[in-house]
């Protein structure tokens, strides 16, 4: 017996050693609150965005729209029940860890939820939904002559990366909000804390991560590949080209115009660097990102004024013919976005083709976070959940666009 007690400590003390060990090699390679988020946060969650990163803070439109209310409850809920098998859909979202349900059409509220200890004005957090109001905020610095195309060389707003590699200059801002630059990203790495995901989730410096840690792999525009470094690079265009935070430029040119009810912010990498976390960093109340999906719905325009070109929204959300093939989504995830609903990914957009009608497109984010566009019924849906239960972001896609065929 003594024997075994004497076998556990020294395999306790092995396992510590190396420990301390990894994590004093870590010190000296990253920034402390680094490695401290990377170890103790481990996997992005709701927690980190209302708790942990700081914010800057967007303000409430002082003119604001609102949807009109005229709730469909029982009709809404007979259908979702009759396509998900359930005899009781708000006992579903609730045990899916839904935070709000939201259904419009024809700019009236029919269905309107909070479960889980949320209410209208709770705040909310989009995760990669973010990355939909960062192509708007691309498509906006294009109309307002900040940029002057999306076909322009990254290297034209961002000339160090030529220090590090010149085929950067081939990199366009296109290929950056089509997940298609050929930079390498692996989301995790066997080793120290030098995976991609948290990498480009806890690293307090995200312009020194987005200008140093890209790394060229292929040529530009042969494949889709998902990665974190596409929106904070863009988020270094807005800001050098604006030469305004994006915070400012999102409240100026989204926030603001689109009539927003409540207060919202933006999450930022860290107190010393102050940079939008471009990826994941929009956070408000479910009500207000229903106004995002309305603004593409009516293709730009905002009660009478054009707020973003008919064109870029026409571009940001019709499939790409050219690149609509399996060899263009060669990973696992880009086969989930190709092989299901005639899917397609288009400028932080994810398209679903329907056969004679304009496509359904929706922001998607971690955890089930959703605005959900289906044109051909004038219909806005809206998920917010603090994380995925049984049913997966194909489920509820696959739902959301079979509830619009039936509606």
């Amino acid at each position: 017996m003594a024997k075994i007690f004497r076998l556990i400590a020294w395999f306790i003390g092995i396992t510590l050693g190396l420990l301390a060990l990894f994590i004093l090699i870590s010190l000296l390679v990253y920034p402390s609150e680094y490695v401290y988020r990377a170890l103790a946060w481990r996997e992005t969650d709701y927690t980190d965005f209302m708790e942990h990163f700081p914010m800057r803070k967007l303000f409430a439109a002082s003119e604001k729209f609102y949807f009109r209310e005229s709730l469909e409850e029982d009709r809404v809920s007979g259908i979702f029940e009759q396509l998900s098998g359930t005899t009781d859909f708000e006992s579903l979202l609730e045990a899916e860890n839904t935070q709000a349900f939201i259904v419009i059409q024809d700019d009236k509220i029919l269905y309107e939820k909070y479960l889980n200890g949320t209410q209208r004005d709770t705040l909310l957090t989009s995760f990669s939904v973010a990355k939909s109001y960062d192509s708007a905020l691309i498509g906006s610095a294009i109309a307002d002559g900040y940029l002057k195309s999306i076909d322009d060389p990254i290297t034209d707003y961002l000339p160090e990366m030529l220090e590090r590699d010149p085929r950067f200059q081939n990199v366009t801002i296109r290929h950056l909000l089509l997940m298609a630059s050929g930079f390498e990203y692996k989301e995790m790495r066997w080793g120290l804390l030098n995976g991609d995901d948290p990498l480009t989730s806890y690293y307090p410096d995200q312009r020194q991560a987005a200008l140093e840690f890209t790394k060229i792999l292929d040529s530009p525009g042969e494949y889709f590949l998902y990665n974190k470094y596409h929106p904070q690079l863009l988020g270094l265009i807005l800001e050098r080209s604006t030469g305004k935070t994006v915070t400012e430029y999102m409240q100026e040119k989204i926030w603001s115009p689109l009539g927003t009810e409540f207060d919202g912010s933006m999450s930022l990498d860290s107190e010393s660097s102050s940079f939008e976390k471009m990826e994941t960093g929009v956070n408000a109340r479910a009500i207000d990102y229903a106004k995002l999906g309305r603004l593409y719905l009516k293709n730009g325009e905002w009660e009478g004024e054009q707020l973003l070109p008919k064109s870029w929204i026409q571009e940001s959300i019709t499939i790409d013919r050219e690149n609509h093939n399996a060899e263009y989504y060669p990973d696992e995830f880009g086969q989930i976005i190709y092989d299901f609903l005639g899917g397609y990914y288009k400028y932080m957009w994810y398209g679903y083709t329907r056969e004679g009608e304009d496509p359904d497109f929706a922001a998607e984010g971690d955890q089930g976070q959703f605005i959900y566009v289906s044109p051909h019924k004038n219909l806005i849906l809206v998920r917010n959940a603090t994380a995925y239960g049984h049913l997966l972001g194909e489920d509820w896609i696959k739902l959301f666009y079979q509830f619009a065929t039936e509606f």
